[in-house]
């Protein structure tokens, strides 16, 4: 199997603290890896240590085949990237910001400035200095630079920071064609794991700088469960009528006023009138599926889940 990036024990170590614990990640050529974790968790440091802008302190990263060092910077031409906030030079348009790039770069098709402003949303905003853009103007003309040589590699840090639900759902259908044009293999994290879900062939979580899962999404996907989530004014005495009165003892509360039920044979109707009968407000019931966030959830929470092989 060819992998375009494998890490191995990457660690990194600040004022004796792991930030970065043994991390071993492995990403196959042509995939959209989301990588997840809390704020903190150790993503941007990985991210930087791949891009040798960070030392490890243990281990190594493996890209194209190649162990990352000083001494092959030349790999690092294949890969875009967008990290942390973007930095421009701000009383320069998005345009001569992109041209600035070709010619960092050594890439001549400049007509491919064109090309990516449109495919982002930005080719309306000439003469526009990057001063005045709003934050999403940036992430798409960060996201534009990152894409603009055609890389083999692209590293997305937190992408639609900053866009409405119009302009998540361009860069979602932007990403994928890439993907799919090209074979660009992207690295992704986001902070929205419903549209990580809806990208994503593997995914890798991480927390307090050790990853706890690296899982495809088709794994997720077939393990995900059903159940029934109820919305009431009073979970423990909803928990302790369905166990008593429905003998149902599959149930977890979720909130201070969710609860689901596990076992999907349940009627929703008898569930209902019991629930009503006996005092309780309901405000809703349905039938409902585990979603990436969930997952994730449990896994950073420390929850008992399904044990993936």
């Amino acid at each position: 199997m060819d992998y375009i990036l494998q890490t191995n024990s990457l660690t990194k170590i600040y004022k004796s603290k792991k930030v970065v614990d043994n991390v071993e990640m492995n990403i196959k050529k042509g995939e959209i890896y989301g990588f997840l974790g809390p704020n903190g968790a150790g993503k941007s440091t990985v991210f930087k240590m791949i891009l040798n802008l960070v030392k490890p302190d243990k281990g190594k990263i493996v890209l194209f085949g190649k162990e990352v060092n000083n001494n092959n910077f030349e790999i690092l031409k294949r890969i875009g990237v967008t990290i942390e906030n973007s930095s421009f030079y701000d009383k320069l348009t998005g345009r001569e910001n992109l041209e600035l790039h070709c010619d960092y770069m050594g890439y001549h098709n400049k007509e491919r400035i064109d090309e990516v402003l449109n495919l982002l949303g930005l080719s309306n905003t000439e003469g526009k200095a990057v001063c005045n853009y709003s934050l999403g103007m940036k992430q798409r003309l960060g996201i534009a630079r990152a894409v603009l040589v055609k890389p083999e590699f692209l590293i997305l840090d937190e992408p639609i920071n900053g866009l409405d639900p119009e302009g998540i759902k361009e860069i979602r259908t932007f990403i994928k064609k890439i993907n799919k044009k090209y074979g660009t293999t992207i690295l992704i994290s986001s902070h929205i794991l419903a549209e990580v879900e809806l990208i994503a062939d593997t995914i890798g979580i991480i927390k307090n700088g050790k990853l706890l899962k690296e899982v495809s999404m088709d794994k997720v996907h077939e393990y995900n469960s059903e159940y029934i989530e109820l919305e009431v004014n009073n979970p423990s005495r909803t928990g302790y009528l369905i166990e008593e009165k429905m003998e149902i003892s599959n149930y977890k509360i979720i909130s201070e006023n969710k609860i689901r039920i596990y076992d999907i044979n349940q009627s929703q109707k008898m569930i209902s009138r019991m629930l009503i009968e006996n005092g309780v407000e309901l405000e809703s019931i349905g039938k409902k599926k585990s979603t990436l966030e969930d997952y994730f959830l449990k896994l950073i929470e420390g929850d008992d889940y399904v044990t993936f092989n």
